[in-house]
């Protein structure tokens, strides 16, 4: 979906950001030491988990074969004469193109249907967020050098009085598809959800979405995967995931107040678009 984002009326949150030089209000589940991948909050992970190990298997083998043959050839052939180069028999290619062909289609194969079928069944597959009535619908707006979310208030609709804006806070339900539709005000950025294997690119003048589904609550760091300047390492946020009711309660509260924090002058408050279905 690619589109320029039109301004529309809007409200200022009274959330104030996150100070992003201190800790992590959250220490990640593994420290920076481990092999294994982020924590896997996502609904979804598993499948991009999956194929992660089905590649890394891959790895391992081709490794143990090539380094197996090297260390056969060089105890099995250290003392043969030294003979001149050739090309070999016609055979000798024909075997070693065989093979040659035969692992790159098992390897490369294998993890490209793998990966088309987390694209079709997950990750372009916006039927899920469009038909289910539990989704929530969240604007992000990039920018030098924080994210911020627009939420649809009570009414439901964007560009209304009782829409809610956070900086660097990211509310969920779990257990219900997330909508995310995102733009940047300057530069490129990345936006990165490692826990729920999401990225994606925020592009001036360009409306890119995605989704994702908390498999329970808890809270995750949201980060930018872009240089995007000077104060990069500033730019980041969390992601809390509450329960349904928590959730509701959270977005009726804020959006009341939105209401009455409402200033129809603060014209750098009145960004958002239209939300269009791919």
């Amino acid at each position: 979906m690619a589109e320029s984002p039109a301004l529309s009326p809007s409200s200022a949150s009274d959330v104030a950001p996150p100070d992003a030089q201190a800790p992590l209000a959250v220490p990640p589940a593994r420290g920076a030491w481990s092999l294994a991948p982020p924590e896997n909050a996502s609904a979804t992970g598993d499948r991009i988990d999956a194929l992660l190990a089905t590649s890394h298997g891959f790895d391992v083998a081709l490794a143990a074969v090539m380094l197996g043959w090297m260390l056969l050839a060089v105890v099995r052939f250290r003392g043969a004469r030294k003979v001149a180069p050739d090309g070999g028999t016609r055979r000798s290619r024909a075997w070693v193109l065989g093979l040659a062909v035969g692992v790159f289609g098992v390897v490369d194969g294998t993890l490209f249907l793998g990966s088309q079928g987390y694209l079709d069944d997950v990750l372009w597959n916006f039927r899920v967020p469009t038909e289910d009535p539990r989704t929530v619908r969240i604007q992000i707006n990039a920018h030098q050098w924080s994210w911020e979310a627009r939420y649809a208030g009570s009414d439901g609709a964007f560009g209304t009085k009782d829409d809610v804006v956070t900086w660097n806070d990211l509310r969920v339900p779990a257990d219900v598809p997330v909508w995310v539709q995102l733009v940047s005000t300057d530069v490129v950025h990345g936006f990165a959800l490692p826990a729920f294997r999401v990225k994606l690119d925020a592009i001036p003048g360009r409306v890119n979405q995605t989704w994702f589904q908390a498999a329970r609550e808890g809270a995750w760091e949201v980060a930018c995967y872009q240089h995007c300047g000077t104060s990069h390492y500033r730019m980041r946020g969390m992601l809390t995931a509450l329960s349904p009711e928590a959730y509701a309660a959270w977005l009726r509260e804020a959006s009341l107040k939105a209401v009455h924090a409402y200033d129809p002058d603060d014209m750098a408050a009145h960004w958002g678009w239209v939300w269009r279905t791919p």
